[in-house]
């Protein structure tokens, strides 16, 4: 399933870039809807740029055909990012702790000007291989993104004093 969402900030383009890429911004998230268990793994700086390894823990409802055949409480990751500070781009991947056959994905997000403020276009694509369920967490997992995603900017921008 490919995705595109977009999240809108009163900060500005760099200052919302560099906040990803600071693992101070991450404990500030915890609470958000649909995510939960967010721990900073690893933060490797070179120059302009940043790697960041980041593991999250799906705790949206699924469906009882879902959860049939998938723990939720298995449904944890790595996201792995890699921030060109310069630029605004970023590039993640999602690694699963479980159901590393089951589960790949993998995107990008852009920070751009936007008025006064700065806005993240973020896309991807997320693949769930599950006989007749598999698109159904899908969505279910892209759904809680945005979910996530809408209540994330105004943290953002509080933890960027805006």
């Amino acid at each position: 399933m490919k995705f595109e969402l977009t999240q809108r900030y009163q900060s500005s383009p760099e200052n919302v870039t560099a906040a990803y890429a600071d693992v101070g911004l991450y404990p500030t998230l915890v609470g958000l809807p649909k995510l939960g268990g967010i721990e900073v793994l690893s933060d490797e700086r070179a120059d302009d740029h940043a790697s960041l390894r980041i593991r999250f823990r799906f705790i949206g409802d699924l469906p009882g055909a879902v959860t049939a055949v998938i723990d939720p409480d298995k449904l944890t990751w790595v996201q792995e990012t890699e921030h060109d500070l310069t630029t605004g781009r970023t590039t993640f991947e999602l690694v699963p702790d479980h159901y590393p056959d089951r589960l790949t994905a993998s995107g990008a997000f852009q920070v751009t000007a936007d008025g006064d403020g700065a806005k993240r276009v973020v896309t991807g694509e997320l693949k769930v291989r599950a006989p007749l369920v598999g698109g159904k967490v899908e969505h279910a997992i892209v759904s809680g993104l945005e979910e996530y995603l809408v209540a994330e900017a105004p943290k953002v921008d509080d933890y960027l004093g805006s």
